[in-house]
C-alpha cells in the first residue's frame, strides 16, 4: 500500500538537547499507526514537525509521496493533515456548528457568514465518515466523549485525510473510549490515516494496526500491533516491565485526617458542589471518580482554600479550617499535586530551586524570617532531585526544560518532602510514560504506608481502582456512590460516572 507519511532521518535540536535524532517513520494510507515512547522520547516534537508547528534541522518529509516543508500548521492543513490536541479547544458558549467553522467560516459576503453552506458541509462530513452530528447543540451541554468527537470533526471539516490524535483517551471513561474507537474504525474504513499517540499500551494494542516506538529521540522499533504484547512494548520503551498500580496490604487507621461535611460551592447561585461529605483517614487513599466537570475541581478548591464555600465545614487533623486562607492551610500540612502541572504547579521559566519553594516559601528551609533562604532552598532541591530521581542537568535549569514525567516527579517530591498531613493528588500520572508512572505510584504507596492521608482524583480508572482503599463517585456536583475497589471493574465504574448505573439502581 502507498505511504501517506514518510519521515526520513528527521533531526531536531534544542539547546542542550537532541529531541529527534535521525528518526524514521513510515505510515501507510488508511491505517491507524500508534507512536509510543516515554516522555522526552521525541513523540511530540516529531508530530509538531509533521504539523508545521516546528521545522526539522535535518531530514526529509514526504506526504503522499511528495516531499514537503511546512512553515506553519496552515500549510499542513492545506495538504490534508489535521491535529487533535490533548486539551480541547472548544468554546463552551457556542454551538457545535459554530465551533467547527470557527476560523474557517464560509462567507456569503464580506460581513456575513453563510451558515446554510456551513451546515450542509458539516452534515456531509458526518455522513461521509459515519459520525453522528447535531449542529445546534451547545458544546457546554455535551459530555466529554462528545466533545472529543467534535474536535475530530473540526479537522475533518477542513479537509483532513491524515489525523494526528494526541492522547485522545486521557479523560474518557471506558464507554467513551469504546465509542471513540468505533469512530476511529469508521474513519479508517472511509480512507482516513490516523496517527495515534497514547501512553495506555493496552488501548494502543486494541486500536492500532502498526506501532512505532521512540526512545531517547531514536526510532527503536516498528511492528504490526498483532506481533507485540504490552509487556514487550514497555520493555522497548523504558527497558522495564509494564507497571501496575495495585496496592494489596491495608494501612488505613482510625484517625481522620480530613473531614468534609455538607460542603456546598455556588457558581452564579447554582451549586457546582452540592452538600458533599467525605472522610480521609491517615494511611488511606480515597479515590474520587467522575467525568471531568462534575465538581472535582471545586472539591479541590474548597479543601485548599481557593473556592469560597457557601455552607458546610472542613477539618484537618481535628482543626476547623473552613474559613482559613490558602497559606495557613498549606502550612498546616496540605500538599497539592495540581491537575495541570504547567498552569498550576510550576513556574516554567524559573529554575528548579525556585520552583521547589512554591507553596512552602514561608517555611524552612526556604526562608529565614521574611528573607528567602537561597542556600537552604538549593540544598533541599538537590535532595528532592536525588530522592525522586528527577532527571535534569542541574537545579538551575528552567522547569520547562524537563520532560513531563520529570516535571511530575519533581512536583510530587516537592509536596512529599515537606511532611504533609494530607496529599491532594489530581491526575498525578496524566500524560506521563510508564516509567515515570511507576515511580509516581510507588511514591504514593510509600507515603500511604507511612500514614499519609491521600485524596486521589484521576481519570485513569485502573489507577483509581489499583491505588484506592475507597472510591467515591461524583456526578453533577454530588457524591452519588461509595464503592469498594476490590469489587468493581473499570467498566462498572464508568457506568457510575456517566449516571447509567445510578439510573439502573433507581429503576
Amino acid at each position: 500500500m502507498a505511504l501517506a507519511i514518510e519521515l526520513i532521518d528527521i533531526t531536531k535540536r534544542f539547546p542542550g538537547v537532541v529531541a529527534n535524532d535521525r528518526v524514521n517513520l513510515q505510515v501507510e494510507e488508511g491505517e491507524i499507526h500508534a507512536i509510543v515512547g516515554e516522555n522526552g522520547a521525541g513523540k511530540s516534537t516529531l508530530m509538531k514537525i509533521l504539523y508545521g508547528m516546528q521545522r526539522a534541522d535535518e531530514g526529509r518529509m514526504l506526504v503522499n509521496g511528495t516531499e514537503v516543508e511546512f512553515d506553519s500548521p496552515s500549510e499542513a492543513i492545506d495538504l490534508g493533515i489535521g491535529m487533535v490536541h490533548q486539551h480541547f479547544m472548544l468554546a463552551d458558549n457556542l454551538t457545535v456548528l459554530e465551533n467547527v467553522i470557527l476560523g474557517s467560516e464560509p462567507m456569503r459576503d464580506p460581513v456575513r457568514i453563510d451558515f446554510t453552506e456551513a451546515r450542509q458541509h458539516l452534515i456531509e462530513v458526518g455522513e461521509a465518515y459515519g459520525l453522528d452530528i447535531h449542529p445546534d447543540d451547545l458544546v457546554e451541554e455535551l459530555e466529554v466523549g462528545e466533545r472529543q468527537r467534535i474536535e475530530i470533526i473540526k479537522v475533518l471539516y477542513r479537509g483532513a485525510k491524515i489525523l494526528i490524535l494526541d492522547e485522545p483517551t486521557a479523560v474518557l471513561v471506558p464507554q467513551e473510549v469504546e465509542a471513540l474507537f468505533a469512530n476511529l474504525r469508521e474513519l479508517k474504513a472511509s480512507g482516513a490515516t490516523i496517527l495515534f499517540i497514547n501512553h495506555k499500551l493496552l488501548e494502543v494494542l486494541e486500536i492500532a494496526d502498526t506501532i512505532t516506538v521512540l526512545r531517547q529521540g531514536h526510532t527503536v522499533a516498528s511492528m504490526p500491533a498483532a506481533d507485540v504484547t504490552a509487556a514487550e512494548l514497555a520493555e522497548l520503551m523504558v527497558g522495564s516491565e509494564l507497571p501496575t498500580p495495585d496496592t494489596t496490604e491495608s494501612t488505613v487507621t482510625d484517625e481522620i485526617a480530613l473531614s468534609v461535611r455538607d460542603v456546598t460551592v455556588l457558581e452564579n447561585e447554582r451549586p457546582v458542589l452540592d452538600a458533599v461529605s467525605l472522610d480521609v483517614r491517615r494511611g488511606e487513599i480515597v479515590g474520587v471518580a467522575g467525568v471531568e466537570g462534575n465538581g472535582q475541581g471545586e472539591l479541590i478548591g474548597a479543601i485548599i482554600g481557593t473556592e469560597p464555600i457557601a455552607s458546610g465545614s472542613i477539618t484537618l487533623m481535628g482543626d476547623d479550617i473552613t474559613h482559613w486562607a490558602v497559606r495557613p492551610r498549606r502550612e498546616a500540612g496540605i500538599g497539592l499535586v495540581p491537575q495541570d502541572r504547567h498552569e498550576e504547579g510550576l513556574l516554567l521559566n524559573s529554575p528548579l530551586w525556585e520552583n521547589a519553594a512554591l507553596g512552602h516559601q514561608t517555611e524552612a528551609p526556604f526562608s529565614k524570617g521574611v528573607w528567602i533562604d537561597r542556600p537552604g532552598s538549593r540544598r533541599h532541591t538537590e535532595l528532592v532531585r536525588s530522592e525522586y530521581d528527577v532527571k535534569s542537568p542541574n537545579i538551575d535549569v528552567a522547569a520547562h526544560a524537563l520532560s513531563g514525567g520529570n516535571q511530575q516527579k519533581f512536583i510530587i517530591g516537592r509536596e512529599m518532602s515537606t511532611d504533609p498531613k494530607l496529599l491532594i493528588a489530581a491526575h498525578p500520572t496524566r500524560g506521563i510514560d510508564v516509567g515515570a508512572q511507576a515511580a509516581v505510584w510507588q511514591s504514593i504507596r510509600d507515603a500511604r504506608s507511612e500514614g499519609l492521608a491521600t485524596l486521589l482524583i484521576s481519570a485513569d480508572l485502573d489507577e483509581l481502582i489499583g491505588l484506592s482503599d475507597t472510591i467515591v463517585v461524583m456526578f453533577h456536583g454530588k457524591i452519588v456512590a461509595q464503592l469498594d475497589p476490590s469489587e468493581i471493574t473499570p467498566r462498572d465504574l464508568g457506568s457510575y460516572m456517566t449516571g447509567a448505573a445510578i439510573a439502573e439502581e433507581v429503576n
